[in-house]
Order: C-alpha cells, then structure tokens, then sequence
C-alpha cells in the first residue's frame, strides 16, 4: 500500500510540475498577452524568492516530522487553488499582481510538497543504503510518468471537446484533492537519521560538488522544456504534433527508469551517466540540424533525449540522498536546497533564453524572419548542448566515493 502511495503522490507531483514548466510561457504568452522577456524576468523573480523560501521549508519539514501529514495536505491545497487561480477564475484585480500571486502560491506549495516527498523517500529507505531507494525510484519514476501523461495530454483532449486551459486547472484542482485523501498513510512515522542538515554541512565530501552538477545538468533539460512548445510549434512548423511529442519524451523517460536502475547497480554511476549525457548531446545536435516538417526524426530525438533525462532524474537524487544517508543527516533542509537548485536551472534558463529570443525579434505562433528562427534553433538545440558538455566535464571531477560507489 505505502509503495502504491509513494507513486500516487510522485503522480500528483508531476502532473502538477509539468504545466509550470512547460505550459506556462506559452500560457501567458498566447492568453495573457505578456512579453517572453516579462514572462522570464517573472520566473526569476520567483526564483529569488526560492532561494529563502526552499531551505526554510526543508528546515520546518526537519523540525516538525509529526506535522508532514498536514504539510502535505497543505501542499496539495495550495497547488489546487493555485491551479484555480492561474487556469480557471478570472482576475479580480489587475493580471499582473495575479498572476504574481497565482505562480507565487504555486510554487511553494509544490516546493513544500516536493521537498517533504523527497526527505519522506529517504526516511522510508532507513538505512538500507542506495538499495531501498533504489527500489523506491522505481516506484517513484513510474507514478510519475502516469502524472506527466495526464499533463501532457489533458489539454489535448480538453481542446478536442471545446475546453480550453480552465477545464484544465478544475481537472488538476479535483485530481490533487483526491491525491491528498488517498495518500495520508504515506506520512507515518519511519526511521530517520538524529543530526539536522545545517548549511555547514555543504562541506561534507560531495553535497556541495553533486548540488554543483545538479545545477549546470539540468540548465539544458530546463532550458529546452521552456522552449520547447516554441520549437515545434514555429521552427519545426509541427503544432498538432507538440502533445505527442511531449508524450513521447516523458515517456521514454519513464520506461528507461528500470533499465538505468538495472545498470547502475551493476556498474558505477559515473561509468551510467557518461553515456546517457553523451546521448543527450547527440538528440541536441540532431535537434539542431532538423528541417522544418520532420516529424519522424523529432520523435525519435524525443525518445533518445527522453531516455536520457530518466538517467538523471533516478541516478542523481539518489547519489545524493546516499551521500546524506553516509554523512546520517536529516533530509529534509538538504532536499529544500537540493529542490532550490532544480528550480534556480528553470530560472536561470527562462531569464537566459527567454529575453534573448524577444531581442532577436521571436514571437510566438507569428510569422517569423530566418534570423529569429535560427536564435531559437540555437537556443533550444546547440547552447544546451554546450552546457551538457560541461556537465560532463564536472563529472570528472567528483569525489569517488561519491560517484564509483
């Protein structure tokens, strides 16, 4: 029962993340009328307030464990009303102020419930090393494959009936609330290490390098999810084609979770993830040679760069979920600045590319010149590429008993 609850939520958790990463810009740029440079200096902003909000989060997680049941019913409520506010309820005030308020609520609600997940996977895990949360991963990753599909093709098939992205946030608003009455269990009580995460423990060997590689790995996946709507809607010139693609992705993603679990507990995570970097490299250098109307090789650069994300999203938290097992540290303080890391890669990728693409003269769903459509062909498929690169370069550099494990 706990495991099926471990997906239920990882489900809630994904199908809510999904929108704000994905749909959002091109949310508020087709209904809302705003500005991709206004749309990334709002996300970074957002970010700024991550910076106090996460780690203070995972510092109330560590210091009250009695309340997680209620923190992650009030985690679930505030992205179901946030939800409400964003798609569904029209502004009573001006848009900007609520919208600020909307994305604000948002995402701290999904920063509560994301870190109390993650601290809750750990404690469950007890001390049986990097084995149980392996095992948990599985359960985790397949739940939330499950919440990206629903994401991903809910507003589909909402538009196929005549709703629009209101039907969208009513339907996240009741799935959530059912999430929070069916996953109560999964907060009792489980073995937890006796020290508290404190900032001085950045310098145990390896949190502060794999917080460093979390950072600079996820600025390519961040930086093509923000963009990618724009690129297969207006460079590939495939709108009807943008839900199945995303499908497609996250899919791949989901599957390959067995088959990186399987492998890394064969092999060391440095000898697994090299080759899935590599293999993320190679989807973005083919992403940036396609010709408009490629369907068939863009699906399958979905797939390639899909697999490849599912290496990082099981193999990375759990080097650093075991680091802190290693060091007997609480989880929760260390996955709220672990949480802050993954978001400040969203930030900084809508505050890089996002502005730049609105001074290169790109705008969304128009008719654009030759000059912008290679900005977002660069933007989307050769900067990430860069950054992998040095992604892999920093995995060199990583304490071996933290990789080679």
């Amino acid at each position: 029962m706990q495991r099926a609850q471990v997906s239920l939520f990882s489900m809630a958790l994904a199908a809510a993340g999904l929108p704000l990463y994905i749909h959002l810009p091109r949310f508020a740029s087709s209904e809302l009328g705003l500005s991709l440079a206004t749309i990334g200096l709002l996300l970074i902003g957002i970010r700024v307030l991550d910076f106090v909000q996460d780690p203070a989060l995972g510092w109330v997680v560590d210091r009250w464990p009695s309340l997680r049941k209620r923190f992650a019913t009030l985690a679930l409520s505030g992205m179901a009303v946030g939800f409400l506010c964003l798609f569904t309820l029209t502004a009573p005030i001006p848009i900007m102020p609520w919208l600020v308020t909307s994305l604000v609520l948002l995402f701290t609600a999904y920063s509560l419930g994301s870190i109390l997940f993650y601290g809750q996977t750990v404690a469950l895990a007890g001390g049986d090393s990097r084995a149980k949360l392996y095992e948990l991963a599985g359960y985790r990753e397949g739940g939330a494959i499950l919440g990206i599909i629903l994401a991903t093709t809910a507003p589909t098939v909402l538009l196929a009936f005549g709703q629009s992205y209101a039907a969208f946030g009513v339907l996240l608003c009741l799935f959530l609330g059912i999430v929070a009455l069916t996953t109560r269990g999964l907060w009792s009580s489980a073995n937890e290490p006796a020290a508290s995460f404190g900032f001085a423990d950045l310098k145990q060997p390896g949190i502060r390098q794999l917080l460093a590689l979390a950072l600079i790995n996820s600025l390519p996946v961040a930086i093509t999810s923000t963009l990618f709507l724009f690129f297969v809607e207006d460079r590939l010139q495939l709108t009807d084609l943008a839900g199945p693609f995303l499908l497609l992705f996250f899919v791949a993603s989901g599957l390959s979770v067995p088959i990186w679990t399987r492998l890394v507990r064969r092999h060391s995570a440095r000898r697994i993830l090299i080759p899935a970097m590599s293999l993320a490299i190679l989807s973005f250098v083919g992403a940036a040679l396609l010709p408009a109307g490629a369907a068939l090789p863009f699906a399958l650069i979905c797939i390639a760069s899909g697999a490849a994300l599912g290496a990082d999203m099981v193999i990375l938290p759990i080097l650093f979920a075991s680091t802190l097992q290693r060091a007997d540290l609480k989880a929760g303080q260390a996955f709220g600045i672990w949480s802050f890391t993954l978001k400040m890669s969203l930030a900084l990728a809508a505050a890089l590319v996002l502005p730049y693409l609105s001074w290169t003269g790109f705008e969304a769903g128009q008719t654009n010149t030759p000059s912008a459509l290679s900005a977002l062909n660069f933007a989307y498929a050769v900067l990430p590429c860069l950054i992998k690169a040095v992604a892999i370069w920093f995995l060199f550099h990583l304490p071996p008993q933290v990789m080679d494990q």
